[in-house]
């Protein structure tokens, strides 16, 4: 009826999410084999991925290159890399597109985990970057760069350190950019998020790297009338 297929979000495989997988390196390979032999070829079959582009981490621990065979495309998470999930900061863009002098972890950007699974052979238009419709902040922070220390997370309409574009947008504008990405400070909170621009620049990329496209979460941090979705829209066209 309305449904053209199925998506997996599983966090993650063979590694540690909110809790911890020990099914094996080859798990993934199976379950994805499995799900396409029983929707067949006309079906969608995709999933949602780590973008861990770590020595080791989580691309590491699962065949996403063998399981690739069987999807139409991986829906790679290329962002929530940082956050106020460490209140005390370092304050850093939490969906960087490239890495950058002071990054708190070398290999947590957009760039790394596509290369990472280019270099395991997965085929470059089964990859789409992920774009956030929201912002991650920390309060208590005194630095405008990124990089500064900070007391605990930003306010947020819903959760603590979280808020959409679309009230970011106005309420703590832009200031400056990194790694091809967005941040702001306002008073004492410390904001990354992607605008239109930063979307722009980031299609752009996709498109030289020879990817799938891009996909986002989720529709409601977009302004009324579709800023960021019409920027993924004209920048892969």
């Amino acid at each position: 009826d309305v449904f053209d297929g199925i998506d997996i979000d599983w966090e993650y495989p063979n590694a540690c999410g909110l809790s911890c997988d020990t099914s094996g390196a080859a798990a993934y390979k199976n379950l994805m084999q499995a799900l396409r032999a029983k929707f067949g070829a006309g079906y969608l079959v995709t999933a949602a991925t780590t973008a861990d582009g770590t020595s080791g981490g989580k691309i590491d621990a699962a065949d996403y290159a063998g399981a690739a065979q069987y999807v139409n495309w991986y829906n790679v998470m290329s962002y929530d890399f940082f956050g106020a999930f460490d209140a005390d900061g370092p304050t850093a863009p939490h969906s960087p597109l490239t890495t950058y002098n002071g990054i708190p972890q070398p290999g947590f950007t957009t760039a790394d985990a596509i290369a990472k699974f280019k270099s395991k052979g997965v085929p470059a238009n089964k990859l789409l970057i992920g774009i956030g419709f929201y912002g991650r902040g920390w309060t208590g922070v005194t630095q405008d760069a990124p990089g500064g220390a900070a007391t605990g997370p930003a306010p947020g309409t819903y959760e603590q350190g979280i808020e959409d574009y679309k009230v970011l947008k106005t309420s703590c504008p832009a200031t400056g950019t990194i790694a091809g990405t967005a941040y702001a400070k306002c008073g004492s909170n410390w904001w990354s998020y992607d605008t239109p621009a930063t979307i722009g620049s980031k299609m752009t990329w996709a498109k030289n790297q020879g990817l799938g496209g891009a996909f986002f979460w989720e529709f409601s941090g977009d302004t009324a009338n579709g800023e960021l979705v019409s920027a993924i829209n004209s920048g892969l066209s």
